[in-house]
């Protein structure tokens, strides 16, 4: 493991990294489409390991012929399974999907919950998908999304020397401000996306790191993408 830069480095690169992402992306928000919590934390069980493109061509779908925690309690559940099939694992998925809307109707009376320990009681609601749901349906930002652009941002950009979701998430809310942890997750993942991919491995050369002097370590992506 890598020796981790001081933390008063690491909040010196967070506040530069925080500006440059917003100069580049003003508009962060969560790539999901839904209109209700339920549907964010559905549609957010269904992206695990599947584009956010994909589940939301199925969640149009699904949406209107399960327009409620009921009605996908009262699914069958080899109809289920099929309807999500597209978004892959859809046994588990489906499984999850349905035993969730039962507990929120059974225990929660049909609202989805508003913190960490009663939304990890739902199958398949780990603690990424819990911060996805109190971040982007209810505002309320309780902790950071740590997906695969995350970690590997995160550790490009020296915030973390750290491989678990779970201690990257504890240095980032040490570093960013509070009402910053959701939108700084989807700022990474657009970034992430878009420029910090990673195949590009070595040294920064793209227009965010040699502009702006943020020390990625996210490729010559210049070099090899004109190869």
């Amino acid at each position: 493991m890598p020796r981790p830069l001081s933390k008063k480095k690491r909040k010196e690169i967070a506040a530069e990294l925080l500006d440059v992402l917003y100069t580049y992306y003003p508009n962060p928000h969560c790539e999901l489409n839904f209109t209700t919590p339920f549907e964010l934390l559905i549609a957010t069980i269904l992206s695990a390991q599947c584009t956010d493109v994909r589940v939301n061509m199925v969640t149009e779908k699904l949406f209107k012929k399960y327009p409620s925690p009921q009605h996908f309690m009262d699914a069958d559940l080899a109809e289920l399974e099929i309807d999500v099939k597209p978004t892959g694992f859809y046994r588990n998925k489906a499984l999850s999907i349905k035993e969730t809307a039962t507990r929120i109707m059974e225990v929660y009376g049909g609202e989805v919950p508003q913190n960490m320990d009663d939304l990890l009681t739902l199958r398949g609601a780990a603690r990424k998908t819990a911060n996805v749901v109190l971040g982007n349906a209810f505002g309320i930002n309780h902790g950071v999304v740590v997906d695969t652009h995350v970690r590997r941002l995160s550790n490009r950009f020296g915030l973390t020397v750290q491989q678990d979701p779970v201690k990257i998430e504890k240095d980032l809310i040490e570093l960013f401000p509070q009402g910053e942890w959701t939108n700084i997750s989807h700022l990474m993942i657009l970034h992430g996306r878009a420029a910090c991919k990673a195949r590009f491995a070595k040294a920064p050369d793209h227009e965010i790191c040699r502009n702006y002097g943020v020390r990625c370590e996210c490729g010559k992506m210049r070099e090899q993408s004109e190869k």
